[in-house]
């Protein structure tokens, strides 16, 4: 049987990588954990190659999702479950799993009130450049997307991180180790 793929998408300072890796750290063996940014960033030739539209949502994000989610199917066919993380629209990872034709998969929006990703860029992650009216902006964009397109949405801004690893141990049917409080 073909295993199940978690696509978690969000702006920065939402939650994505840390839960990635809370689910890593309790299931590497039962589940492959990929972070889109593990491709680094293209160099401004590569970005000019997929056009005009390079910022956050435009072509390159597009072009290099549908490159994920084709090696993503690979571990899926193979009975493998796969968690993804990554800023991607919502729009791109449903295109790119219609055209792999790959239906055992959830999108989840990660995501935090304004409040809670300033304190997290700024303080946790010390990259206070990435607070911007910007980053503001584009989490709504995706907040908007997840409802559109009604995916879940989770609020790591509200839950703790143990409730938020439970609930994606369930998206992934793996037996959870993260006891919820």
């Amino acid at each position: 049987m073909p295993g199940f793929l978690v696509v978690l998408t969000g702006a920065s300072g939402g939650g994505k990588t840390t839960l990635a890796r809370a689910v890593e750290n309790l299931h590497s063996d039962e589940c492959a954990v990929f972070c889109f940014d593990s491709i680094g960033v293209p160099s401004p030739e590569m970005m000019q190659s997929f056009g005009p539209e390079y910022q956050p949502g435009g072509a390159w994000q597009r072009a290099m999702t549908f490159q994920w989610i084709e090696r993503i199917a690979e571990n899926l066919r193979s009975g493998e479950s796969v968690l993804f993380e990554g800023q991607v629209r919502i729009a791109f990872i449903r295109e790119a799993l219609a055209e792999s034709g790959l239906s055992r998969a959830r999108i989840i929006l990660v995501d935090c009130d304004d409040a809670t990703r300033r304190a997290r860029l700024c303080h946790d992650r010390g990259q206070p450049e990435l607070a911007t009216a910007d980053m503001m902006n584009w989490s709504r964009y995706l907040r908007d997307e997840a409802i559109q397109f009604r995916c879940p949405i989770l609020d790591t801004g509200k839950l703790p991180l143990s409730d938020c690893v439970a609930l994606l141990e369930q998206s992934l049917n793996i037996p959870g180790r993260a006891a919820p409080r």
